[in-house]
């Protein structure tokens, strides 16, 4: 039964194709009027012939659309891909930005002391992360003429000193590091101390050594006194945010919280050369 469907089929489509064919040799261009015959012929398969024009037209949008699809979907990637390369123009720009501001103001403090000590510009490039707010590493060395205890500061204040030089890099013991000592001395009373680091590993220093008749108070500047020869005199260190007694009951100490964003250094100076040797000693090899 299937096979003589098929067949029907088969011979229907032929007899329309061929009447088809028929249809368009009597209809073609240059006769100006129809048979009868032709015309019941062409009325009768034109719901044949519109249905097949829109059969075509449905797949040529099919695939119309398809072919919008993928170019659509090109376009969305370039898109993204230029969305993506605006952001990380902006985001270089607001680097350059943030870069030159911290520059120009490492250049203000250079032209601010120039007359006291002269100074070089170096980049932070290393951390130690065992030692966060201990050591960092600068991109200036011996070939730098970058020498040992050589006093590194920023705008904000005194940043620590060199301890090690290669050729091209510099290793610094900060001012928090527990091994540091920096003479110091509060700003308004004069009051000396010794300023070290403490091993909480918080970036915060103190003021130890205090006589404990001393008046101390939160809020109190400490500046370097320039005793021991390495750190010129009146560089700025930290203010005092808290005071206890030492457990001997002979001293004070101080809670110094540093002037220096020792978290977050990027560029630093480094006082190569001090031009009161009569006050603060040069640094060594200088």
């Amino acid at each position: 039964m299937p096979r003589s469907v098929s067949y029907k089929n088969i011979i229907l489509m032929a007899v329309l194709v061929a009447v088809t064919l028929l249809v368009m040799r009597f209809t073609q261009v240059g006769r100006a009027h129809l048979t009868p015959l032709e015309a019941a012929i062409k009325d009768s398969l034109s719901p044949l012939q519109g249905g097949l024009t829109r059969a075509g037209e449905t797949v040529n949008k099919g695939l119309g659309f398809f072919s919008s699809l993928g170019r659509l979907a090109d376009e969305n990637k370039a898109l993204k891909q230029q969305v993506d390369q605006l952001k990380g123009q902006l985001y270089l720009q607001e680097e350059l930005k943030q870069e030159n501001r911290r520059l120009k103001e490492l250049l203000q403090y250079h032209d601010q002391y120039q007359s006291n000590f002269q100074t070089k510009v170096a980049k932070v490039i290393g951390r130690d992360p065992g030692n966060w707010f201990g050591m960092i590493t600068l991109n200036l060395g011996q070939k730098d003429g970058i020498v040992k205890n050589m006093p590194v500061v920023t705008p904000s204040g005194l940043a620590g000193r060199v301890v090690a030089v290669s050729d091209n890099t510099s290793q610094v013991m900060l001012i928090s590091d527990p091994r540091s000592g920096v003479g110091a001395m509060v700003q308004d009373t004069r009051v000396p101390g010794v300023l070290e680091g403490t091993t909480a590993a918080s970036g915060e220093t103190r003021l130890i050594d205090i006589p404990k008749d001393t008046n101390l108070q939160r809020g109190q500047v400490v500046i370097t006194s320039g005793i021991g020869g390495t750190f010129p005199k009146g560089i700025p260190l930290g203010r005092i945010v808290g005071v206890t007694n030492e457990p001997t009951g002979l001293f004070k100490t101080a809670t110094v919280e540093p002037f220096a964003d020792l978290n977050r250094l990027e560029e630093v100076l480094i006082i190569t050369t001090v031009y009161n040797p009569d006050i603060v000693p040069s640094t060594e090899g200088g």
